[in-house]
């Protein structure tokens, strides 16, 4: 059998300008990582390429980064961030902020204040949110935060679509600036459910237990989306006094209230925490839900403060791994003489 012919970046130019086929999905990968020659071919030829085509490459593209964190599509998404139409735009801005590159903050801050679709202003929102977690972990120059901070602080509070204030706020539930509690305060008191759940959200991320009895009290809210945002925030509390209500969420007939316990339960430990994920591990529904539980009982496993101890417990054995480890206490003697 011949061999298979290696996709070079002319195949790949000739695939996105065809009008007449679809675009293989195996020479997707070859978006990753583009020489200084193809991201200048690339630059030349996009206009060209079918709205519909652009779109759909950074969809897939979006799908294909989070699958694989070893692709980096950075070079492509430098050029969609300026492609006319938001949706592609608003793509680059989300594939970007996975990698979370401090270079682009000011991109981001830029497009958050000025873009002129409103979904590109909220993906861009949602990618600072990173970046105020740095500041407050003094992890970002302090001007350039203090400037981040009060940007987004006057957009929150400011007469931007809702949908833009909503994601602005959630990133900022990560700072501890005063301005914060009002901003949380009133989006709490809404009838609205999204801005409920993004005051929740902020909750979550703030780390202060001043919140902890609101979130308590939306645990039984009667709107599921309410419901699993506050399990969410929950977790994010470490809140030991959910526990008891997030173990009977793991029975809720919504399924995203179900996931957001199971993964509360693993960031706050405690008794019963652990038999319960298990037994239902043993009744997982899907695949969706066993994956989500052995990756929350790796969790609780550093949660309690068990994680690695298996590699500690040496065992009974036969004796010959004993038998190593005095040889190496011997040869750390000997190094110590």
């Amino acid at each position: 059998m011949p061999a298979a012919k290696s996709i070079t970046f002319r195949d790949l130019v000739e695939a996105l300008l065809d009008k007449n086929n679809p675009f293989p999905a195996r020479y997707l990968h070859q978006f990753s990582d583009l020489s200084f020659d193809e991201q200048v071919i690339l630059r030349k030829v996009w206009p060209m390429v079918a709205l519909p085509r652009r779109q759909a490459l950074m969809e897939d593209l979006e799908q294909l980064g989070q699958a694989d964190d070893l692709l980096n599509f950075e070079q492509v998404c430098r050029l969609a961030m300026r492609d006319n139409d938001p949706l592609v735009r608003a793509s680059a801005v989300r594939i970007l902020a996975d990698y979370e590159m401090v270079e682009y903050l000011p991109v981001f801050l830029d497009m958050v204040e000025h873009d002129e679709s409103a979904d590109v202003r909220a993906s861009a929102a949602i990618a600072l949110g990173p970046f105020v977690y740095l500041g407050e972990m003094d992890m970002l120059n302090a001007a350039v935060y203090r400037n981040l901070e009060d940007r987004l602080l006057s957009i929150a509070g400011g007469k931007d679509e809702s949908a833009v204030r909503m994601r602005v706020l959630e990133s900022l539930g990560f700072s501890s600036r005063e301005e914060m509690t009002p901003l949380i305060e009133v989006a709490y008191q809404s009838e609205d459910a999204e801005w409920l759940s993004a005051a929740l959200f902020a909750m979550g991320r703030s780390a202060s237990s001043d919140w902890e009895s609101k979130v308590l009290r939306m645990l039984d809210d009667e709107r599921p989306a309410v419901r699993s945002e506050a399990a969410t925030a929950a977790g994010g509390l470490e809140s030991k006094a959910a526990v008891p209500r997030l173990l009977e969420l793991l029975d809720d007939s919504d399924s995203q209230v179900r996931l957001a316990s199971i993964w509360a339960l693993s960031e706050i430990g405690g008794e019963g925490v652990r038999s319960a994920l298990t037994a239902m591990l043993e009744n997982a529904e899907d695949d969706e839900e066993a994956q989500l539980l052995e990756d929350a009982l790796d969790n609780l496993s550093f949660t309690d403060g068990t994680g690695g101890l298996e590699i500690l417990d040496i065992g009974e054995g036969d004796g010959e791994d004993e038998e190593d480890l005095f040889d190496l206490e011997e040869d750390l003697e000997d190094l110590e003489d």
